[in-house]
C-alpha cells in the first residue's frame, strides 16, 4: 500500500542483491568442490542445493535488472486511502 511519503530517491536493492548471490555462489562452488575432493557426501550434496538456490536467486535478480524501472505515481497522486479495518469500506471478510 502506498502511504504517499515515500521517498523520491529510493534505489531498487536488486544491485546489491545480485552481488551478494555472486559471493553466495562462490563460496557454493568452493563448498561442493571442497567436499566433494574429502569425500563427505551429505555436505556436497547441502552445498549443491545452496548452489541450485542461489543460481536461481541470481536469475530472478538478472529479470528484474533487466525489466527497468517501472511507472511509479508522482506526488500529485493522491495515496491510496486506507484500511479502516471491519465494518467500514474496503474491508473484506
Amino acid at each position: 500500500m502506498r502511504s504517499g511519503n515515500e521517498p523520491t530517491t529510493a534505489r531498487s536493492p536488486l544491485r546489491m542483491r545480485l552481488w551478494l548471490g555472486l559471493w553466495g555462489l562462490a563460496w557454493a562452488v568452493f563448498g561442493l568442490t571442497a567436499f566433494t575432493l574429502t569425500g563427505r557426501a551429505g555436505w556436497a550434496a547441502a552445498c549443491g542445493v545452496l548452489l541450485v538456490l542461489v543460481l536461481v536467486d541470481l536469475a530472478v535478480v538478472v529479470h528484474h535488472m533487466r525489466r527497468g524501472p517501472h511507472y511509479q505515481p508522482g506526488s500529485t497522486i493522491p495515496p491510496y486511502e486506507p484500511d479502516h479495518g471491519p465494518g467500514r469500506r474496503g474491508y473484506r471478510c
